[in-house]
């Protein structure tokens, strides 16, 4: 017996176009080296994922055995633009087939765009089984120019506005989700397609919840977050901490300060790799906000943002003197931030879900849009002094684009430090945050939200938050939900895929 031996075709219809990369000038130096590597240690590598966050925050990927991305790592990869074109719930939200009303041409016909590989994301995924390796890739068009639908290259583009100021953004992460035991290995699939989710996952609570901190409540979640915790540095990202939080099996994860395009990158790579892992265990993650489940309390995402003068190392948060607190740079990128709140919120709580959160009998809840010192009941919180001092905005839901999400951020801050000085922040409480989806919506398509993203991805993201109200608002009108409580829609739209 032999193995046949397949010639293969010159050329490979995965591949995006030859000497893509080079032709494009798409890398520098670093990664350069970074693909040198990669290239010279393939042979201990079965499969790869190559992955990309959709305009939703998710993670869609294809998986190609380690002889077809040696050639995609240089040549990029054709990838279909349907992830750009489907709501929450799959459903079609962009006419691909008519007058779209996008701006980029190769939408038309439901072209492929080229998805090339960033050589400084990669890794080897650690676990049993197959030698598999990640990695995050940028979007283009076949022309070498970003896609204007790509979230990670608006996070480059505002992070690259800093760097021509000598500036550099760090962020720390604190992420809360739910950790539940799934029941069965139903998929789900009945009554499933274009806009109808099946049913969500069937799972129980892993403990009654609402001891805060107790060590004893995290005993209850340590013999899935334990080993965990040990696979997420594996992947090298800087985990800081588990803790139990107060609703039932619901876990905070907080990360060390990275730089901005490590952050999202990180959010991305955690999220997925948590409910991979769980999964594996009989457990399913959600990073939804408010799962319909009993006793659930919301869930946050907790975004740390300071910014450091690049040539000295300094933190210009930093106040002089013994009174602490924050210096004038760091008010003004905190007017930036409020000023910019209400136009930009549907970027940092994108679901009908996340604005349960929002909802003033929360104790806890950002409702308005104000800046308060170690206030969590304050959008911003102003938190430490000297070198520590940062600015913790607490609106956003787990489950947001973390590209966009800090895109956003950075580019209110920079907008409040390049702006005329408008005085300090106020304590006193301000305006009240969007408190459902339509309104955000509205806001984010009244405002000034193009000036950030361009009007391509500006455009398309207000189709598909459309589409999923639309759907949302029609299922509610014949179901009647009770006002105030979580629905089966949004179980079945977001506990799954979230």
């Amino acid at each position: 017996m032999y193995a046949r031996s397949w010639s293969a075709p010159v050329a490979e219809g995965s591949v995006g176009r030859p000497s893509f990369v080079t032709d494009h000038g798409l890398w520098d130096t670093a990664q350069q080296e970074a693909a040198e590597r990669i290239d010279a240690a393939l042979d201990d590598i079965d499969l790869v994922r190559v992955a990309f966050a959709d305009p939703h925050g998710l993670a869609r990927s294809k998986t190609l055995t380690a002889a077809a991305f040696r050639t995609v790592l240089r040549n990029g990869m054709n990838f279909s633009p349907g992830p750009f074109l489907f709501d929450t719930g799959h459903a079609v939200a962009v006419d691909f087939l008519g007058e779209h009303g996008i701006g980029v041409d190769e939408i038309t016909g439901a072209g492929n765009f080229i998805l090339v590989p960033d050589p400084a994301t990669f890794q080897v995924l650690p676990g049993p089984g197959l030698r598999t390796a990640w990695v995050i890739g940028d979007e283009y068009l076949r022309d070498g120019t970003p896609h204007p639908l790509s979230a990670r290259a608006v996070l480059r583009r505002v992070v690259s506005r800093y760097t021509g100021r000598q500036l550099t953004p760090v962020l720390g992460l604190e992420v809360e989700w739910y950790l539940t035991r799934r029941l069965d290995d139903e998929p789900g699939n009945q009554g499933n397609g274009f806009g109808l989710q099946g049913q969500a996952p069937r799972v129980a609570a892993v403990n009654a919840g609402y001891q805060f901190n107790l060590d004893a409540a995290y005993d209850t979640v340590a013999p899935v977050t334990d080993p965990l915790a040990q696979h997420l540095l594996h992947l090298g990202l800087p985990l800081r901490s588990m803790e139990h939080e107060s609703g039932p099996g619901q876990v905070e994860t907080t990360f060390s300060p990275m730089s901005a395009l490590d952050t999202a990158d990180a959010m991305l790579l955690f999220r997925t790799a948590t409910k991979r892992f769980c999964a594996r265990l009989g457990y399913h993650a959600s990073f939804m906000s408010q799962p319909l489940l009993d006793a659930a309390d919301p869930s946050g995402w907790h975004l740390n943002q300071s910014v450091l003068d690049t040539a000295t190392g300094r933190n210009i948060f930093s106040a002089e003197g013994l009174s602490g607190g924050l210096s004038p740079q760091g008010k003004a990128y905190a007017e930036g931030l409020l000023s910019w709140a209400r136009e930009l919120c549907v970027l940092s709580v994108p679901t009908v879900n996340g604005y349960r959160r929002l909802a003033a009998e929360h104790a806890l809840a950002p409702t308005q849009v104000g800046c308060s010192v170690e206030d969590r009941t304050a959008m911003l919180r102003l938190v430490g002094s000297g070198a520590a001092a940062h600015i913790e905005n607490r609106m956003g839901e787990p489950c947001a684009n973390p590209y966009l999400n800090i895109a956003a951020q950075l580019f209110a801050g920079l907008d409040g430090l390049t702006a005329t000085p408008a005085g300090v922040p106020g304590d006193g409480p301000g305006q009240v945050v969007p408190q459902s989806l339509r309104e955000a919506l509205a806001a984010f398509t009244a405002g000034r939200a193009e000036q950030l993203l361009g009007t391509p991805l500006a455009a398309c993201l207000t189709q598909l938050k459309d589409s999923e109200l639309r759907r949302f608002e029609a299922w509610a009108v014949h179901a009647a939900p009770a006002p105030g409580q979580v629905t089966d829609w949004e179980q079945r739209e977001y506990f799954g895929a979230f």
